[in-house]
């Protein structure tokens, strides 16, 4: 099978069950939200096998033009969304199912997508990732993680590496505030740098979020704000779920004398082995392989030995709603981490 081929049949379908249940209605929207729920975590639980990364010397501009197709999709889903929930006509039940349906899509799919673009070096792929993280509020993340969480991940230098015992409830507002300083902070450091002046692309976050909601609103009035506000809301909470789960309790050592962190490695972020959902998400679960090398494209990832990397008790969505009950998450990470350490020891040892 094409390395993409799954990719694209897993990730392109809520596309078509999210439009229709906007447009449509009825069954559609049990379906869409059926999709993102009990099927991914059905078959997530039903398929074992683990497919070897791509070969890395194989060229993928399928891999880049998937990633071009679901970010155009964002946008007409974004907008399809937002009429169907602001122009009434739902009752209570399908409302709500169409509004967590479509929120888990561009939470999981469309930011793994954004993420994936943002680091690729062609401009047009990089800004079309922006323009996904700009439409749900959240521009400021292209700038953050490139020059921050890649640069600091599983210190305390990162606001989005998530801390030994800290619950996600504390983690959000400080990994939100504090990567839109920080990454504004690099890029004023980077403009001053080279000497260039001018402005940093936090204008164009900001002008371009606030045009996008007044956009919203002349084409479907008030609620038309409130509902984009609502969706990029909870797409924003699924982006900050994943930094929490997949840097949770995780540290690179720190040289006492020089204060300079040891390289990242495959011990230093939490994956994932679950199939379906690691293809709904464009390979985000192999977090390890991902920051060792930012610019490999998603079908390439490896996913490494447990014996290299700690592995999630399930998969990445499962372990986000788990980290919403910090009763559960504390013992249940604890666990795994002491598995993973001695899962290494045997190996060093």
């Amino acid at each position: 099978m094409h390395p993409v081929r799954a990719f694209a049949a897993t990730a392109l379908a809520p596309v078509a069950l999210i439009a229709l249940a906007a447009l449509v209605g009825g069954g559609w929207i049990w379906a869409a939200l059926s999709y993102m729920t009990l099927l991914a975590f059905s078959l997530d639980r039903l398929i074992t096998r683990i497919d070897p990364p791509a070969d890395p010397e194989r060229p993928l501009p399928s891999a880049d033009a998937l990633s071009v197709v679901l970010g155009l999709a964002h946008f007409v889903l974004l907008a399809l969304t937002i009429r169907a929930l602001a122009t009434g006509g739902l009752g209570a039940g399908p409302w709500l199912a169409l509004y967590v349906a479509a929120a888990l899509f561009f939470g999981q799919v469309s930011n793994s997508n954004a993420h994936e673009l943002i680091h690729r070096p062609n401009k047009r792929l990089f800004n079309l990732g922006k323009w996904v993280f700009i439409s749900l509020l959240f521009g400021h993340h292209t700038s953050a993680h490139n020059k921050v969480h890649h640069r600091f991940a599983a210190s305390h230098d990162d606001p989005n590496s998530a801390r030994p015992g800290e619950s996600f409830y504390a983690f959000a507002p400080r990994a939100w505030a504090g990567s839109f300083v920080k990454g504004y902070e690099m890029e004023r450091a980077d403009i001053h740098r080279r000497g260039t002046g001018g402005a940093t692309p936090y204008v164009t976050y900001i002008t371009g979020a606030l045009g996008l909601l007044i956009l919203s609103g002349l084409a479907f009035g008030p609620w038309g704000i409130a509902v984009h506000i609502l969706l990029a809301a909870y797409a924003q909470i699924q982006l900050l779920l994943s930094d929490y789960v997949q840097h949770y309790g995780l540290a690179r050592a720190r040289d006492p004398e020089t204060g300079k962190l040891a390289p990242i490695g495959p011990a230093h972020s939490w994956n994932s082995r679950h199939w379906f959902t690691s293809h709904l998400m464009l390979n985000a679960p192999r977090h390890s392989d991902h920051h060792s090398h930012p610019a490999r494209p998603y079908p390439q990832l490896v996913l490494h030995d447990r014996r290299e990397a700690p592995i999630l008790p399930a998969s990445l969505p499962a372990m986000a709603v788990v980290a919403l009950f910090p009763s559960l998450w504390r013992p249940l990470m604890a666990r795994a981490l002491v598995r993973f350490e001695a899962g290494r020891t045997e190996t060093t040892g």
